[in-house]
């Protein structure tokens, strides 16, 4: 661990700040989360940055402060300050385009949280730096110990889906951060393999079942054995589901927007729902 460099303390004013005005006003908080409904239909792009900067809670902030804290400096003071920024952005950006990607059938899923961003910054530091730990007050835990029990808690958010932390945004903005470290420092991947491996397998894993079972995802019980093959009559149904999902969206956008506001293929997918 070392100091802050202008960059990270720069991030970290921020996303303190951004968070205080959020906590203590919930329309701003709603302005600026992330929201699938507004970021697909409205086009409210921006809200993948924004809500890398809102959280849910002060414990929440403070163990991403805490994070950034711990691997921010010595990431900057290597990386240089550019290709810091950009890795951090990067992970947040991955995470997110992702978490959007997954719940693009959900418009009222909201979720919040630099998840994306400080997990990029956890996977890089430790393929980095090995030998890194974390912790403060003569308390410290090896930085790949760090690495994996974050994977593990991230998985569990995604599989109980009790909070409106963005748990699934962790594991791939981890795996952008991994990604871009080496492609930074390419030598990386020579020397720290090992670490690397063990960072990156276990979040693959999981990631490919998150994939694999998105029915069980969208239930809270992702490793639960399905209890039934599925039939023609669900299949149906949730073609049905994924149908009004969509309408639903296009409608939302007209209300907001107008009707003049959708494109030529929007207009003859509103025609087909409309139809059924």
């Amino acid at each position: 661990m070392s100091d802050l460099g202008v960059i990270g303390l720069i991030i970290a004013l921020v996303t303190a700040i951004v968070s205080y005005q959020g906590l203590k006003d919930t329309r701003y908080f709603h302005q600026y989360s992330f929201e699938v409904g507004a970021i697909r239909s409205q086009r409210q792009y921006y809200r993948l940055l924004t809500s890398g900067f809102l959280h849910t809670s002060w414990l929440h902030l403070i163990l991403n402060l805490f994070t950034i804290w711990c691997f921010g400096g010595i990431l900057e003071q290597v990386l240089g300050m550019r290709s810091f920024l950009a890795l951090y952005l990067l992970s947040m950006l991955g995470g997110n385009l992702f978490s959007l990607w997954l719940h693009r059938h959900e418009p009222q899923y909201t979720a919040v949280g630099a998840s994306g961003g400080m997990s990029g910054l956890i996977f890089a530091g430790i393929a980095l730096f090995p030998g890194i730990e974390v912790g403060m007050v003569g308390l410290y835990l090896p930085g790949w110990l760090y690495g994996l029990l974050y994977v593990l808690i991230a998985a569990y958010g995604v599989t109980t889906r009790t909070s409106n932390i963005g748990h699934d945004a962790h594991l791939v903005g981890a795996l952008t951060g991994l990604l871009a470290a080496i492609g930074m420092v390419p030598g990386a991947l020579l020397t720290n393999y090992w670490v690397i491996l063990a960072l990156a397998v276990p979040a693959l894993a999981f990631l490919v079942l998150l994939i694999c079972r998105p029915a069980a995802y969208l239930q809270g019980n992702l490793l639960a054995r399905p209890t039934r093959l599925q039939t023609v009559d669900d299949r149906f149904h949730g073609r049905r589901k994924q149908q009004q999902v969509a309408l639903d969206e296009l409608l939302e956008k007209v209300h907001s927007e107008g009707l003049a506001s959708l494109s030529k293929q929007e207009l003859q997918q509103l025609k087909e729902l409309s139809s059924w």
